[in-house]
């Protein structure tokens, strides 16, 4: 049991890593025509070029994981979400196409094409990112034996679609925050002015999304009993809420990066807190639902797993570090950049 514990605390790590660092680049994608010329445009490539693909192994990570880990929720998951996957792996693909394609050509046409499929893959994917967590927290009808029973349309419900609104307003955010960090000049001002309406829109969304899982949801609360203390997560999320306006207002910048991040680390932490024991919920039949003990692999899978893990995960925290670290700073663009 413990090392199913263990396995399912390794899922959210890797979740909130996707977030934390996919987040803000989807958020730069999303405010790309905040840019009002070329070459703005290529600053915001440019602040996410170096990174973006190694943020996206936090999510190949996380794949590999949950079906190393936990197979029967990785079928599960992959078969009824299957729809949502595949819009969010096209959004993904196209994403990346852009950004290596849009400066091959200096045409404003081919340009401006590649703009467009940049600015809608990177909404897409946050949308579609978001709304198959609120299907994970409102629950899948599954049958006796694991297998998802509904279709589609049941998965674009209002709830789950409230929660890909809100995804997409806290990546806008947190890759505003980004860019703040990442500009100069003009074009940080526009930037800076753009995250007061971003804020005004993650607000909302945050709000009515809180509203309608007290209202739907009451059980995801359940576990805030068992566990008091993360109560103090709550509060956390709270205070960085409140003080990022005030972190913009006064052109603290990292301050405002270090707030949009522990939202976001927040938000994943109280997913999985709602979520636990259950990997997947079934609805209406709760007694259905696919938990860490009854989807997981043998405790022997588990611990070569384990080790697997401890020697792997500290060369991802490694590259990262040392990629962050030598593309700090604000960007410059020249000739070889996208």
């Amino acid at each position: 049991m413990d090392l199913n514990i263990l396995w399912f605390c390794l899922l959210g790590t890797l979740l909130a890593g996707y977030a934390v660092l996919d987040g803000f680049d989807l958020g730069v994608g999303m405010l790309h025509f905040q840019a009002k010329n070329d070459a703005e445009r290529r600053v915001f490539m440019n602040a996410i070029g170096p990174i973006w693909d190694g943020n996206e192994v936090w999510l190949v990570a996380f794949g590999g994981a949950i079906f190393a880990a936990f197979p029967d929720a990785y079928a599960t998951i992959f078969s009824g979400f299957y729809e949502l996957f595949m819009l969010v792996l096209l959004a993904l693909i196209c994403r990346a196409v852009s950004l290596e394609f849009r400066s091959k050509v200096a045409s404003r046409r081919w340009r401006h094409t590649w703009d467009m499929v940049f600015f809608g893959s990177s909404l897409g994917a946050a949308f579609f990112y978001g709304t198959g967590v609120g299907n994970a927290m409102f629950g899948i009808p599954l049958d006796a034996r694991g297998v998802h029973t509904g279709n589609v349309l049941s998965l674009l419900n209002p709830y789950a679609m409230m929660v890909g609104l809100l995804s997409t307003s806290i990546f806008s955010l947190h890759g505003g925050a980004f860019l703040y960090l990442k500009t100069e000049g003009d074009l940080q001002a526009r930037v800076h002015a753009g995250m007061k309406w971003t804020y005004l829109c993650f607000l909302l969304s945050f709000l009515i999304t809180t509203a309608l899982t007290f209202a739907v949801l009451p059980q995801a609360t359940a576990n805030f009993g068992r566990f008091p203390w993360a109560w103090g997560v709550v509060g956390l999320m709270l205070l960085a809420i409140a003080a990022l306006p005030l972190a913009v207002r006064r052109h603290r910048g990292l301050i405002a990066f270090a707030c949009t991040s522990v939202i976001v680390l927040a938000l994943v932490f109280l997913f999985g807190i709602a979520l636990y024991p259950n990997l997947v919920t079934s609805t209406p039949n709760p007694e259905y639902s696919l938990t860490l003990v009854n989807a997981a692999s043998s405790q022997k899978t588990l611990g070569i797993l384990t080790i697997v893990a401890v020697m792997g995960l500290p060369f991802v925290f490694l590259y990262t570090v040392i990629v962050y670290r030598v593309f700090r700073g604000k960007v410059r663009v020249d000739k070889m950049g996208y």
